[in-house]
């Protein structure tokens, strides 16, 4: 599809430069506090970055405690953990927390969300997604506890910075008396009848992963209200070692704390948390005025929430999707007049150094969840493709979304004649 000449804009061609799905904006003051490190040479994990960006996150949020973590995946192991050993006790030597035991787990993620269930030899039962939020559907959570009474864990995303209707999950988790690991990694800053996200959870974490709202480069952090638990998980991220004059170890440990220096470009980074969520609006926004017209909607949020808009995502009309069929590692499509798909329009921004990508493949399509359960409001079973969910006449919310959805280039640092470019470009793909 040539359309290169079609959308120079002014005579400007700034596709020379790539333009990013969401990479880091830096602003000065994060290298001060790495240098503060050096100087005080506090080049481990511990330091007063750490101290303070664990106060200052547990302020901005609204949670009494929090601890910094290596990563989100560490945030969410040690969760997890936490949660099974408060519901089960501690596991003999060499089981897991969750042996045996099933999880409800949101489908539509990273699979970082329940990576924690597997370490702790569980099994997930994913929930279906739902077209209001992208997040799990409360109703089908309902019927999941029907099926399974005795499950007692919940882990839920709020996915690319919106929130899901955690209150109404809460709700059915107290009736349950289950526990929820809430996986706000990608919404801090979101907030939900003005709650932040990251307070609704029993335990609940956050990322600072390279491509996040506010980033250290890698990094996470657990939030929760009860010190005696906060402290729990300092102890096992620097390998459980007890008080005593050598190296005493008492129960399974891990070396997930946050390092000093990674702290200090999150404290230099989080004064311009409201600024970053303010740019990422104006990019949702001149996306949705840009693309009306088009056969697509935006990727939605509740009327009661405010997102972070970490990424514009879109959503091609089902009667707009040209002739589109995906394997397991490669996809191919059949171009037709006035329709398109996620695949021509990510190879046509490409080919002008511009970055999005696929929605998050649900997970009970993944090769290695496909034997495991899948919840959904029309049927229950294992998932073994998209075809096989078509034949048996389930509604798969999620496997749609993936398959006709789509993340634009979402990065603070694009320019607002840069993104209209990108928007000439998808209405191209259209023609």
């Amino acid at each position: 599809m040539e359309i290169r000449d079609d959308v120079r804009f002014k005579g400007i061609n700034p596709f020379d430069k790539k333009i990013w799905l969401s990479s880091p904006t830096m602003h000065g003051e994060e290298q001060k506090w790495i240098n503060d490190a050096f100087e005080k040479n506090w080049i481990t994990t511990a330091g007063e970055n750490i101290n303070v960006i664990e106060k200052e996150v547990a302020d901005y949020i609204g949670r009494k405690c929090a601890v910094a973590l290596s990563c989100g995946t560490a945030a969410l192991h040690l969760a997890i953990k936490l949660a099974a050993e408060k519901l089960y006790g501690m596991p003999k030597v060499g089981h897991g927390s969750l042996e045996g035991r099933k999880v409800f787990c949101s489908d539509m993620t990273f699979d970082a969300t329940l990576n924690g269930v597997l370490y702790e030899n569980g099994e997930p039962i994913f929930i279906d997604t739902e077209y209001d939020s992208w997040n799990m559907n409360p109703v089908a959570l309902e019927k999941a506890f029907e099926l399974y009474p005795d499950v007692k864990l919940i882990v839920v995303v709020h996915l690319y910075g919106s929130p899901g209707k955690i209150d109404q999950i809460k709700e059915i988790a107290n009736n349950h008396q289950a526990l929820i690991i809430e996986d706000a990694a990608e919404s801090f800053g979101a907030t939900l009848s003005g709650t932040q996200t990251g307070c609704f959870g029993d335990y609940s974490i956050i990322s600072f992963n390279g491509n996040k709202i506010i980033t250290g480069s890698s990094g996470g952090m657990l939030l929760c209200d009860d010190e005696e638990d906060a402290n729990k998980i300092r102890k096992w991220s620097t390998q459980s070692r007890e008080e005593a004059p050598w190296y005493q170890h008492e129960e399974l440990g891990y070396n997930y704390r946050m390092s000093n220096i990674i702290a200090g470009v999150v404290r230099g980074q989080l004064p311009h948390l409201e600024e970053h969520i303010a740019d990422k609006k104006r990019i949702y926004d001149r996306y949705k005025e840009g693309l009306k017209g088009l056969p697509v909607k935006m990727n939605p949020f509740l009327s009661h929430t405010e997102p972070n808009y970490w990424l514009s995502c879109i959503l091609i009309d089902e009667d707009a999707m040209c002739e589109t069929v995906r394997g397991e590692k490669k996809v191919v499509y059949n171009a037709e007049s006035g329709k398109s798909c996620p695949t021509e329009i990510l190879e046509v921004l490409n080919s002008f150094n511009a970055e999005g990508r696929p929605i998050w493949k649900p997970m009970h399509m993944q090769p290695m969840y496909r034997m495991h359960e899948f919840i959904t409001l029309s049927g229950t079973g294992r998932a073994r493709s998209n075809a096989y969910i078509k034949e048996s006449g389930m509604v798969d919310v999620g496997a749609d979304i993936f398959e006709r959805g789509l993340c634009l280039p979402s990065d603070n640092k694009m320019t607002k004649e840069q993104q209209c470019i990108i928007i000439e470009i998808i209405k191209k793909c259209f023609d």
